[in-house]
């Protein structure tokens, strides 16, 4: 949609500025040191010897030319335009214009936009840390004729602004400044406040927590194609439950930070959408039938200049009805209604084609992750991928042709292939001899693209490629330093291999050998876990730290392996990956552990009695149920950024997944760790940080108390203040990674017999 929404706005594009760039493994300093024949955790993590670089073009929506800042001449950065052919550049914005009066350094160019006439630039810079996945900033202007430059928003405070985004007419810019909308005239300066919030707890242009971390919902306004009038989400989150986290370390008392968080079964926001005009700053509201709170608008785009598109879905998921609504009137029509037994996602690809007649949409209704066409007046959907394989990732529409990617044999593995928009069987793209993992970043004219090439122990090649030839026309990246590296350490094998799980089913998964492997000698087993239906651990792709950490611990005198079960988001058909709906929590750990006993038993050198597990977020999950729901099987395990209860995460993921808990109450008991909590015979360590919100530290508290309460000794380490991801801070990094290793050294030492 953001392609598309993109063009609507007549900008160029509103993302990351590309270039080669370095992909850190954490979030530590370091410095670079030359790689020994033996890994450790600061030379996975802090060295600089295993860094790769990576290429993330910010392709122009017409043309074929990208974004690239480029070191300018004393500081800062220019803005160039690159031809990926040629590898012309040509200047768009110095540094220099980017010197606000008396500043001595340019902004720093966090993302970027055009006026449809690229007369005007609007930088996002200085930016700061929202929650998860969005960011407060100050913006920019620069006019290019003039060379001017000034800030827009000056009058509020600083970093403080959301979403800004120059008018399709270039006369206006309009952002989100502490949950209102907000307009500032290009000419004169002058800003006018666009909404009103009736309460405190009233949000407009932006979306709560919930909607932004399961949606991908942040940016919440949008301007109509003709500049008149602007879409956007209010949400009323009076009714919603408060979450408070403490801050025990940044000041002499304790800071609180709350924010409104619904968990399953509980009250959601009541959101609704609304067109404001602004001529006279009126909004009519879109009328939808149903309970603003126990519905979602999880999309909305503009159609033209008076119709919006919306992606509406009931609280349960297993309906997006797609509506066609007025925004002069404020009526809305059913299009279509894209429905499954399970869940259904929102389509993030719907493209329109054939002059706005049809549109694309990607949906499973025929148990395959399908690419159809829409009738835009009627609603018929015609399929246009009809092989029996997932479509896996949509990435480009070109006149004639769709590319995607999937893989038709291996779920392990990912290949790009292109089917004729008017339908029929699907040809690969990419040339037989690049086993592994390919991910693609085409041009939006479809001549050409960036091809990333890896497997779990090659680190990533990235080349240009013409389409559809695949022809190599020069490379990008080659990582040849990381690759050398590697090569100076011990060997180690990893096999892409198959394992029943519990009902038979054929399950993919990887083994890693110790180093310098000896048939006849025993060896602990450590199983890295994920599980759930938002991910994958089981891919043929450069692995990066995580891998280079399993690495080390083979290195130890370990095997490691990781297994898909049931459930989890990989090609092989949505029967497969759908199978876990309202069993989250059972299927997967008994697929799991009939994949590992299977694996020990038929495996002679593997010891069945030192078998280690750990996981992180949903694997931190299955990591406990594993070590309660199979204590013969798991003997040590690490349980990272759990939710031990599944009542107290977050609605929409949840509810998706597993249902409301009123209908389904066994199987949001039954999926819960800390139901099992008694069972426990091994050695547990509980790893979470204080400041996580989204996995909260309030689950794990519970779950202490159950343990306590079952008199049954585990450790804990609780990082103060850290988010989910546990990376903030000096030396959190290697603490954590350094922390895993010796517990399950101590608890399951390598080389015993």
């Amino acid at each position: 949609m953001k392609d598309q929404m993109n063009r609507m706005l007549a900008t160029c594009c509103f993302a990351v500025i590309a270039g080669l760039v370095v992909g850190h493994a954490s979030a530590q300093p370091s410095t670079t040191e030359p790689a020994s024949e033996t890994l450790s955790v600061k030379s996975i993590f802090t060295s600089g010897s295993f860094r790769t670089k990576s290429f993330s073009p910010a392709w122009e929506t017409t043309g074929k030319t990208y974004l690239f800042n480029k070191p300018a001449k004393g500081t800062g950065f220019d803005l160039m335009a690159v031809d990926p052919v040629t590898n012309e550049e040509t200047l768009l914005i110095a540094a220099k214009q980017l010197t606000p009066k008396g500043k001595d350094k340019p902004l720093p160019i966090a993302s970027h936009q055009w006026s449809a006439d690229r007369g005007l630039a609007l930088v996002f810079t200085n930016t700061r840390k929202v929650w998860r996945h969005h960011s407060r900033g100050d913006y920019w202007l620069v006019d290019l004729g003039t060379g001017k430059l000034r800030q827009i928003g000056a009058q509020q405070p600083e970093s403080s602004l959301m979403f800004a985004k120059i008018s399709p007419d270039a006369n206006s810019v309009a952002y989100v400044c502490d949950g209102d909308l907000y307009m500032e005239d290009i000419a004169s300066g002058q800003t006018t406040r666009l909404t009103e919030k009736r309460t405190p707890e009233i949000i407009n242009g932006t979306s709560d927590w919930v909607y932004e971390e399961e949606f991908g919902l942040k940016d919440c306004f949008r301007w109509c194609p003709d500049s008149k009038r602007i879409a956007y989400w209010e949400f009323d989150t009076s009714e919603v439950g408060e979450f408070v986290l403490v801050n025990n370390t940044d000041s002499l008392y304790p800071t609180l930070k709350k924010f409104k968080y619904t968990k399953p079964g509980q009250k959601n926001s009541a959101v609704r959408l609304g067109v404001l005009n602004l001529a006279d700053k009126q909004t009519t509201w879109i009328k939808l039938e149903g309970d603003p709170r126990e519905n979602y608008i999880a999309r909305a785009r503009w159609k033209n200049e008076n119709e919006l598109i919306l992606q509406y879905l009931n609280r349960v998921q297993n309906k997006n009805s797609v509506m066609i609504a007025n925004g002069s009137t404020g009526q809305a029509k059913l299009l279509f209604a894209d429905t499954n037994d399970a869940w259904v996602e929102t389509c993030d690809f719907d493209q329109e084609i054939n002059d706005g007649k049809e549109m694309i949409w990607i949906s499973e209704k025929d148990h395959w992750r399908h690419i159809y066409r829409i009738d835009l007046t009627t609603g018929q959907m015609k399929l246009i991928t009809p092989d029996a394989f997932d479509a896996f990732k949509p990435l480009r529409i070109t006149d004639e042709y769709v590319y995607f990617l999937g893989s038709k044999e291996q779920a392990t593995q990912r290949y790009l292939y292109r089917c004729p928009l008017a339908g029929g069987p699907a040809t690969q793209v990419t040339p037989v001899n690049f086993l592994g993992w390919n991910d693609y970043d085409i041009s939006p004219d479809g001549s050409v693209a960036f091809h990333t090439h890896s497997k779990i122990d090659v680190p990533p090649t990235t080349t240009l490629i013409e389409l559809p030839t695949h022809k190599l026309v020069r490379g990008i990246a080659d990582n040849a330093k990381v690759a050398g590296n590697l090569a100076q350490l011990t060997p180690v094998e990893t096999e892409f291999i198959k394992v029943p799980g519990d009902d038979g089913t054929q399950l993919d998964a990887w083994l890693m050998k110790p180093a310098n492997f000896d048939p006849a000698k025993k060896y602990p087993l450590i199983v890295f876990v994920y599980g759930e239906p938002a991910g994958t651990t089981v891919t043929n792709k450069w692995g990066g730290s995580r891998y280079l950490w399993h690495r080390m611990m083979a290195e130890q005198g370990y095997a490691v392996c990781s297994v898909d079960n049931r459930g989890t988001k990989v090609p092989r058909g949505s029967d497969f990956r759908k199978s876990i709906y309202g069993k989250i929590g059972i299927i997967a750990p008994m697929d799991q552990a009939a994949a590992i006993k299977h694996l020990t038993t038929q495996t002679p050198w593997l010891d069945q009695g030192r078998v280690g597990i750990w996981g992180w977020s949903g694997g931190g999950s299955m990591t406990l149920n594993a070590m309660f729901k199979y204590p013969d099987i798991y003997h040590t395990g690490v349980s990272i950024a759990p939710v031990p209860n599944m009542r107290y995460y977050d609605s929409i993921y949840q509810e998706r997944y597993q249902g409301i808990p009123k209908d389904n109450p066994t199987g949001y008991n039954d999926g819960s760790p800390i139901h099992y909590a008694k069972n426990l015979k091994g050695n547990l360590l509980i790893v979470h940080g204080t400041g996580d919100d989204n996995c909260h530290y309030q689950t794990v508290e519970l779950l202490l108390n159950e343990l306590i309460k079952q008199d049954k000794q585990f450790s804990m380490m609780a990082y103060p203040n850290r988010s989910h991801s546990i990376n903030e801070g000096a030396g959190t990094t290697v603490h954590l990674y350094t922390m895993m290793k010796n517990f399950f050294m101590k608890n399951m030492p390598a080389g015993l017999r």
